[in-house]
């Protein structure tokens, strides 16, 4: 497959709690630096025929109306977790302006979850106004298509979990993961631009530190990083920045990258 140009925009950077985090008043969250301010994780990609995002949490709605994304032709979700998941609601409005439903994909575990969640949008008694969705059930290691681009799922563990994380053509979109497997480290070798979840600085049993994902990064030989599922904890975005190797760089709300 030729793959099409496409643009990512990082839709929000922050872990399950965003930045600045309720009740929190560390030098972080009340920072006034707009790149210290993180919604829940997500990115919207765009080719010439298709746009899709990654993700929809609780902030799925605000993220939508800032980067006014007016068509949106699927969801994938990369696990079941509340902060990846939970604004999956708000595909009212492209069902009423689209005309169609929406185009979910995610495995069997993530949509059965979904199912329960949203158990009003899978009702036998619909009523009108409620969300529209068609599921798509994803194998862990089998490619699939939607619009003009080719997706590969990457599975990944979240501590005991197993996460999807997906490539696009040269970038590859990993979050919520702790250890990833031999083969899946193949899946990702090549790459341009990877994407990492990188909690904070000191360990944690589910998410990867922002040491452990620049070594994987190197490990992999990958020109240029970003990292992703940032915390108050890592500290305030511009002096991190200031530590960091040239291809390595936290990413931030509404960075834009095109290959």
């Amino acid at each position: 497959m030729n793959y099409p140009s496409i643009n990512i925009t990082f839709l929000g950077t922050g872990t399950s709690s965003g930045v600045p985090m309720v009740a929190c008043d560390c030098p972080v969250c009340q920072s006034t630096d707009p790149k210290d301010q993180r919604l829940r994780s997500s990115i919207l990609v765009q080719s010439p025929k298709t746009t899709l995002v990654v993700d929809a949490g609780p902030d799925f709605r605000t993220q939508l109306l800032r980067q006014a994304v007016k068509n949106l032709d699927a969801v994938i979700l990369t696990h079941s977790h509340k902060d990846h998941i939970a604004g999956l609601d708000e595909v009212r409005a492209f069902n009423y302006f689209q005309q169609k439903p929406m185009e979910l994909f995610a495995t069997e575990a993530t949509l059965d979850r979904v199912k329960m969640e949203f158990d009003y949008a899978f009702s036998e008694h619909r009523i009108t106004g409620l969300p529209s969705i068609n599921l798509n059930y994803l194998e862990e290691r089998t490619i699939f298509e939607t619009g003009d681009l080719q997706v590969e799922p990457i599975p990944v563990w979240h501590m005991n979990m197993p996460v999807l994380g997906f490539r696009f053509g040269d970038f590859t979109y990993i979050t919520d993961a702790n250890r990833i497997d031999d083969a899946s480290k193949e899946k990702i070798r090549g790459s341009k631009i990877l994407v990492l979840n990188a909690l904070r600085h000191e360990p944690h049993v589910s998410h990867f530190t922002l040491k452990e994902a620049m070594a994987l990064a190197d490990e992999l030989e990958i020109p240029q990083a970003y990292f992703t599922h940032i915390s108050h904890q890592m500290g305030f975005h511009q002096e991190i920045e200031a530590t960091l190797p040239a291809g390595r760089n936290l990413a931030f709300d509404g960075l834009s990258i095109t290959l």
